[in-house]
Order: structure tokens, then sequence, then C-alpha cells
């Protein structure tokens, strides 16, 4: 699983006009998404798949210790593979669980490639992650345009609410 999808994975329980919604809750458009990233959209990948991004969403949040996701590793064999650049490790998860084994693989190898990267929208009314590719490290919001723009909208209000109180009549 690719950066792109892990972060996709982890946004598909947005809040949606107040409301949290689950993206994955619906059994056809869950199966769609899994079908659309290599998966087979059974009943079992599909509770896999739910029970990896959830404990995923957690892990990202603080809320768990990474420790947590090793559950969903267990069973998995790696085999080797050599070619020409050398020796690689694949995973061979039971088939219902590869899209979710792969959630993880692909977590992981994020920490290690870009620490601290992946990390939960700024707004505390939102429930996106963002994956911060910028320079600085200093990405707080999953979108400029939305969650950026209200945050920044309601300080502004804020302070000329306050400088408002403290003017005299």
């Amino acid at each position: 699983m690719e950066q792109d999808t892990l972060v996709e994975l982890l946004n598909s329980t947005p809040v949606v006009d107040g409301t949290p919604a689950d993206l994955l809750a619906d059994p056809e458009a869950a199966r769609a998404w899994q079908r659309e990233h290599g998966g087979s959209g059974t009943a079992a990948e599909h509770r896999h798949l739910v029970e990896a991004r959830d404990l995923l969403q957690r892990v990202v949040r603080d809320a768990v210790p990474a420790t947590a996701l090793g559950s969903l590793l267990e069973g998995v064999t790696s085999h080797p593979r050599v070619d020409a650049e050398g020796v690689t490790w694949e995973p061979r998860p039971p088939a219902d669980r590869r899209l979710a084994v792969e959630a993880v693989l692909a977590w992981g190898a994020l920490q290690q490639a870009m620490p601290g990267r992946l990390r939960p929208c700024a707004n505390d009314e939102c429930r996106r992650f963002l994956l911060d590719r910028s320079k600085t490290n200093k990405g707080r919001w999953c979108s400029m345009a939305l969650c950026g723009n209200r945050m920044k909208a309601r300080r502004h209000y804020e302070r000329t609410r306050r400088a408002a109180a403290r003017q005299p009549d």
C-alpha cells in the first residue's frame, strides 16, 4: 500500500456537515474501495481493513502505543526474494488480511522514511489526517481550503471580538 492510499484509508472517517461519517460503512462502497486497492472485496477482508484503519488512527493520534499494531501482524510470514538489486522480504499474510497488513506496513515504512510527518489535522472538529511533505514540517491542516481557512477565520473572529469588548463605548 502506498503512502497516499494509507492516508486515504485513514481519512475514510471524515466529519460531514458536522456529523462523523464512515465511508467504508456501506458494504457496496467498501467492496468498491477494497477492489480499487487490489483487494477481493470480501466481508472478512473488510472487517480486517476497518480494524486496521481504526487502530492506525488511534496510533497516529497517540491514543494507543504503536505496539498495539502487533496484533494485526500475528501469523504473517515473510519470504525472501532475490533479484539483481539484492534480497528483499515479502510479507505473505492470509488473503483476507492482505490490505490490513499492507496498511500497517505502509505506516511502518512511513515512520522510518518520514518520522512525525503523518499526523491528525489540527482542527479539533476534523477527523482527517495529513502527510506533511513540506520542507519545514509545519503543516497543520488536512486541507488549507477547508480546515486551515476555518481555523484562521475563527481566530480572526475571536481577536476582533476580544478587541471590540475592550473598547469603551
